[in-house]
């Protein structure tokens, strides 16, 4: 491939790779409101006991923490593709070096979010289960944000 079709491909890839990134946080986190759709099931629809507020909190708070330094790590993955892209102008070693890198980050980031889901999830009683089981999916498989 040479000249300009070598740019574009580059650039497709490129966008491709934050649009992913972008899918994954959205579908996971917002719903307009900064408030993740799992999390208004959980904290307003599920009934919580103390023990289970509790709980879930302490889940919440550091997920949090892994959740930022992941989200840290795949920016730093994109910048790094787009300063390959900047360099090589192509699809070369550096570019898909840090298009592995980037698609790692992502990839660690939603295991992350599924294993704190998962984990929340362990903390609800079985009458709970049905209703949060819902509010997942629908976050997985919404067209829109929320």
């Amino acid at each position: 491939m040479a000249g300009p079709a070598r740019y574009v491909l580059v650039a497709v890839l490129a966008f491709l790779v934050a649009l992913g990134a972008l899918w994954i946080g959205q579908r996971m986190r917002s719903n307009g409101d900064g408030e993740s759709r799992i999390h208004a099931v959980v904290h307003r629809e599920l009934a919580l006991d103390d023990a289970q507020r509790q709980q879930i909190g302490a889940l919440e708070h550091s997920f949090e923490k892994r959740r930022q330094r992941l989200e840290g790590e795949l920016r730093a993955a994109n910048a790094d593709l787009a300063a390959a892209i900047g360099r090589e102008h192509a699809y070369g070693f550096a570019v898909e070096r840090a298009v592995d890198r980037s698609h790692s980050a992502m990839g660690e980031l939603q295991k992350a979010t599924l294993q704190h889901i998962f984990a929340m999830r362990a903390v609800l009683r079985p009458e709970q289960t049905g209703r949060f089981d819902k509010a997942v999916a629908e976050a997985l498989t919404s067209t829109t944000q929320g």
